[in-house]
């Protein structure tokens, strides 16, 4: 099967923390908490796999060891100048603002688990980068990885 490539459109997302709701226990049974996703954090990991999904087509989801290329694209801010956003489009300017390249990726895992492939576990060579650009977006990049034969 060959690679699977697709852009996830807008600003980029990093997982949220996870949240947590307590049930009070009556009589005999204790009290219990539940976790969850935040909302925004939903959100953004449908549009991974609706991505994920419209890219991969009638294909079945990966099954093989995978290699993984996220590049998150961020638009300098309206309030650069001309020289500052130039260079930060240059890729003299590195973007170290939130959010987190590895919360990002973590979205974009779980979003792809059970659409690009059947477990994120599969993943077993990551490559990730934030880049400023034109055009937010992530840009991810799914390949098989050719096993070499036993000597």
């Amino acid at each position: 099967m060959s690679g699977l490539a697709f852009t996830i459109p807008g600003e980029a997302r990093g997982k949220g923390r996870p949240r947590a709701t307590v049930f009070k226990g009556k009589g005999d049974v204790p009290a219990r908490a539940r976790m969850y996703s935040d909302s925004k954090t939903v959100s953004y990991e449908n549009l991974v796999k609706m991505a994920a999904s419209q890219a991969l087509g009638s294909r079945q989801p990966f099954d093989e060891p995978l290699a993984m290329i996220v590049t998150v694209r961020m638009v300098p801010p309206a309030s650069d100048s001309g020289k500052k956003r130039a260079a930060k489009l240059a890729g003299s300017i590195l973007p170290t603002k939130l959010p987190d390249l590895d919360n990002v990726v973590k979205a974009v895992l779980d979003g792809c688990n059970k659409v690009a492939f059947r477990d994120d576990a599969l993943v077993v060579r990551l490559v990730a980068e934030k880049a400023y650009a034109e055009t937010p977006g992530v840009d991810v990049m799914i390949n098989p990885i050719q096993l070499r034969a036993a000597a």
